[in-house]
């Protein structure tokens, strides 16, 4: 789930602790993905992995990288190319899922939502829309929380509901890549524009703001190899890492 140039300035400079971050969160990802082959497909039994504990820990996750791309996003170079090489990761995923894993088909995962998220930012920016950086930041928060339930047909943040929203909102596969499914549609990782774009630009007005106020260069100069090497290449590995878990946990189940 990598960002167009993510980490960098645009004089190429890279904040470590931005990879370092996207790298914790790919580690917290691979073993959360883990568990949920172990669950989900070779029906271990982890109680609480299903329950409230598990979701806190989805979500963490989720949040972070989601919210990292979006902060990344003002820090790289050919930003529309960039997002569209992440966006087509994402159909690929699509692709591949529904060929093998029908079942567990992944429509409008977390690489499309980034993806679709990125282009969409640098698209405003070449059309030459300008938001005061604060308004931005606290809207987007606000809008985020706001509609965070509406996959599930009402405006309200978890599990407090504000306004049911009416049933012709959600029809096919184009209102459900906005936020709007219809019925029947089903996704083993589904992450619509509405309400998660909300979250990426909010990490996005937060860079701008930082980066008009000089604030960047006091992030922390943190250097962890492994995480940082993580978060540099975490597009490739995002892309790997579940293939390779399945292969892994079918030899040992099969011995």
């Amino acid at each position: 789930m990598r960002s167009p140039e993510a980490g960098k300035t645009g004089a190429g400079k890279r904040y470590g602790c931005l990879d370092s971050l996207r790298g914790a969160a790919l580690c917290s990802m691979i073993l959360y993905h883990a568990l949920w082959d172990l669950v989900y497909i070779f029906n271990v039994n982890i109680n609480w992995y299903s329950e409230g504990p598990g979701y806190v820990w989805q979500q963490s996750i989720c949040w972070t990288f989601i919210f990292l791309s979006g902060f990344c996003q003002p820090l790289g170079s050919r930003q529309i190319r960039r997002g569209l090489v992440v966006f087509g990761a994402g159909m690929l995923i699509w692709l591949v899922t529904a060929l093998f894993m029908p079942e567990q088909t992944i429509r409008f995962g977390v690489l499309t939502l980034i993806g679709s998220s990125m282009v969409i930012t640098a698209l405003l920016k070449r059309a030459g829309l300008k938001i005061n950086t604060r308004a931005g930041f606290i809207c987007s928060v606000a809008l985020f929380l706001l509609t965070r339930n509406v996959n599930t047909g009402s405006l309200g943040f978890e599990s407090l509901n504000i306004a049911v929203l009416p049933d012709r909102l959600y029809r096919n596969d184009f209102t459900a890549w906005l936020g709007f499914p219809g019925e029947g549609f089903s996704s083993a990782d589904y992450f619509s524009l509405v309400p998660w774009f909300f979250l990426f630009s909010s990490g996005y007005f937060l860079c701008v703001a930082m980066k008009e106020r000089g604030l960047l260069r006091k992030l922390p100069d943190i250097s962890l190899p492994p995480l940082n090497f993580m978060g540099k290449h975490s597009l490739g590995i995002y892309m790997i890492h579940q293939p390779l878990i399945y292969f892994i946990l079918t030899l040992y189940f099969a011995f």
